[in-house]
Order: structure tokens, then C-alpha cells, then sequence
């Protein structure tokens, strides 16, 4: 008898979203994807303090102590690939948001340092805020080879954006929209077949197959079993070793709920800078999460930050 876990990886490709050594190995996903938040849990963790304070320590033998975190990150990113056969995402300084060019620069820093550690940029993908400005830097990014992950992806216009922008891989992030509607509207929870982040990842899905853009899907940030289990079929799905496990204990045939070969979906939408500012702002929901997201990777960037200043090397 197989189980829900096991169904699903026929159908959508599973990636770990934890920067948890011990997890990975466990689960052994097909990808991985770290986070400034997963970042800070990896670094609190006994487990991986040998491998932060050996990093933390070649940081400043070069003299390069305010690239700790981006060096911790290729570190972290570097060990995880040693257990997935596939890619692991890194995120840029969310600092560099609303910057195109210093999130190029930034971006092209981590993909230098995973070289320097004997990775190829084909095993990284660069995690970007799906700000204007951030789309616009993974365009210029990918045009160099570098393969991004566009994140912190709540409105259609974010979705639309990246498509035509040529990015590799967004993340809409289906947990962080369900906890707006259950909070605007007052409730507890919203059933699975109402779930707006549920609706929202599926409607980029099918508009993305209609209209033949290479751009992947991967739903994100889920808080439970069900969610998951109504995107069955999207490319990629980043879910925590919790909900794995939860997959895991299920037993039974999924059911695909997504297939390419979809027929309902948006008429194609080309955006400019105007047009995306305008439609992304008609969505009061992504306008907030996105900021939102953006100050709490902050918080913990810095957090971060001062932890590791406060450490020993080793």
C-alpha cells in the first residue's frame, strides 16, 4: 500500500523547505530551500554549530566579516547539496528588495562563492523578493546563466511578471495567504476547496501551462495536509519536514489535481512598470504580505547578524 507522500512524488517534484542537516537526510527531497528564518533556526541549531563557527571563522580570516551571512548561507547551501541530487535555493539579502542592482550584485556574490566551494551555478537557484525591482534583477541574472527562484510571490501581477521575465522557478507562497483571509474574515480556518492560497497557486499554475512559459511553480509555505494534497500535479512543492512526515503517515492513492494539459486559465497579461504597480497594488492582501515577508527576513537577517558576531570562530 503506498501513501500520500509517496503519490505525490509521482506527480509534483518535493522539496524541503529547511535548512535542518538531519531532516534533509532523512527525507532525502529532491531539492532544497533555505530562507534568512531557516537560516537563523540552522544557525541556533547544536547540530550545524561546528559548521557555523568554521564558516563564520574563514569569513574572517579574509577579512570579509560583513559577507558572514552570505558565506554561512553557500556553507549551509554546500552541505544540503552534499544530501539532495538536486538544486538548493539561497536567498539574497532582503535588504536588497528594492534594489535591482544590488540584488544582481549580490546575487552574483553567492553564485562566486558556491564556484569558489566547487559548486556549478546549475545546482543553485538565487532566491529574489518578487518586488519590481527584484523581477527585473532575476531577468538580468538569468540572462547571465544564473538560475532564480522568485519568492514571496502572493498577487497575479507578481506571477504574470516573473513569466515574462524569464525566471526559472517562483514560489507563491499558499500558507502566508490563507493566514490573511482566515484573519480578515475572521475565522479559524477556510476549507480546502475555498482556499484562496490554494485557488491563487492553482490559477498561476494553469495560466503558466496555457500560455507555454518555461517559468516552474512551486507552492509554498503550506500550514496543512490538505493544501498540498489540492495542488497534487504542480511542478514543484516546498513543504516542512512536519507536513512530510504527515504525507508520509497517510496511506492511500492521491488524486492529481493539476495536469498541463488544463484548459481553463487568464488571457496572457504583458506588464510594465505601471501596469504592474497597478495591478499588484489592487490586491490588498500581497501588497501587505509582501511587505510583511520582506521586514520578517529583515528582522532575521539581522538577528542573524548579531548572533554571529557574538560567536567564536572556530
Amino acid at each position: 500500500m503506498t501513501d500520500h507522500l509517496a503519490s505525490l512524488k509521482r506527480f509534483s517534484t518535493i522539496v524541503a523547505d529547511t535548512g535542518d542537516l538531519l531532516s534533509i537526510a532523512r527525507l532525502r527531497p529532491q531539492d532544497a530551500t533555505t530562507n534568512p528564518s531557516l537560516l537563523l533556526k540552522a544557525a541556533r541549531d547544536p547540530h550545524t554549530q561546528s559548521l557555523v563557527s568554521a564558516s563564520l571563522a574563514r569569513s574572517r580570516a579574509r577579512g570579509d566579516v560583513a559577507g558572514a551571512i552570505e558565506q554561512l548561507a553557500v556553507d549551509i547551501g554546500g552541505e544540503i547539496l552534499k544530501l539532495v541530487p538536486g538544486r538548493v535555493s539561497t536567498e539574497v539579502d532582503p535588504r536588497a528588495s528594492f534594489d535591482t542592482e544590488a540584488t544582481v550584485r549580490r546575487g552574483l556574490s553567492l553564485i562566486d562563492r558556491y564556484a569558489a566551494a566547487g559548486i556549478g551555478r546549475e545546482r543553485v537557484l538565487i532566491k529574489v523578493a518578487s518586488t519590481w525591482e527584484g523581477i527585473r534583477a532575476a531577468e538580468r541574472l538569468e540572462r547571465e546563466g544564473v538560475h532564480c527562484n522568485l519568492t514571496l510571490l502572493f498577487s497575479f501581477a507578481q506571477a504574470a511578471a516573473c513569466a515574462d521575465a524569464g525566471v526559472t522557478l517562483i514560489s507563491p507562497f499558499v500558507g502566508r495567504i490563507y493566514d490573511w483571509y482566515c484573519k480578515a474574515k475572521g475565522v479559524a480556518d477556510i476549507a480546502p476547496d475555498e482556499d484562496p492560497g490554494v485557488a491563487s497557486v492553482a490559477r498561476i499554475y494553469r495560466y503558466y501551462k496555457r500560455h507555454g512559459y518555461a517559468t516552474e511553480v512551486m507552492g509554498a509555505s503550506f500550514r496543512k495536509i490538505e493544501q498540498i494534497e489540492r495542488l497534487a500535479g504542480c511542478d514543484l512543492m516546498t513543504i516542512s519536514p512536519e507536513l512530510l512526515d504527515a504525507l508520509a503517515a497517510r496511506s492511500g492513492e492521491l488524486t492529481r489535481q493539476l495536469s498541463p494539459d488544463d484548459g481553463s486559465a487568464d488571457e496572457r497579461l504583458a506588464l510594465d512598470e505601471a501596469g504592474y504597480r497597478w495591478r499588484h497594488n489592487e490586491d490588498a492582501m500581497a501588497v501587505e504580505k509582501l511587505a510583511d515577508g520582506i521586514r520578517r527576513f529583515d528582522a532575521d537577517a539581522r538577528a542573524l547578524e548579531c548572533e554571529l558576531a557574538l560567536l567564536p570562530a572556530a
